[in-house]
């Protein structure tokens, strides 16, 4: 995750990542989202400025995911386990980063786009 969040800009960053089950997403996702059911991932973004525009705190965020769900859409798409994980991890982070799939088909597709670079790039490793 170094290699991503120094790619994306975010220098001296961390992230609280959190891999759970569909029960425990669910309940996260209905009492913070008010959504019904499992989801892949969530991204809860961190408010780091003070008074001043000066960061007070050096977390970007919170990532969970639902390992269960990604067990399932790495059957789905031919993906080992820990590529589904890599992927939404990715995706959580580009929501921190203020990439929003749902607002348009086109922010949808620059989403996408990044994902697909952001991936490519850990797998040079």
């Amino acid at each position: 995750m170094a290699k991503l969040l120094e790619d994306l800009g975010f220098h001296d960053k961390e992230l609280s990542i959190l891999l759970t089950s569909d029960q425990a997403i669910a309940e996260l996702n209905k009492t913070y989202l008010g959504r019904q059911g499992p989801t892949n991932v969530i991204a809860f973004p961190m408010e780091d400025q003070a008074h001043g525009g000066r960061p007070i705190s050096p977390m970007l965020g919170d990532i969970v995911v639902s390992v269960d769900t990604a067990i399932k859409e790495a059957d789905q798409t031919g993906e080992n386990v820990i590529e589904a994980i890599d992927r939404l991890l990715i995706h959580g982070l580009l929501h921190l980063s203020g990439y929003d799939h749902e607002r348009s088909e086109a922010e949808a597709r620059r989403m996408r786009a990044q994902e697909e670079r952001l991936m490519a790039l850990i797998k040079e490793e």
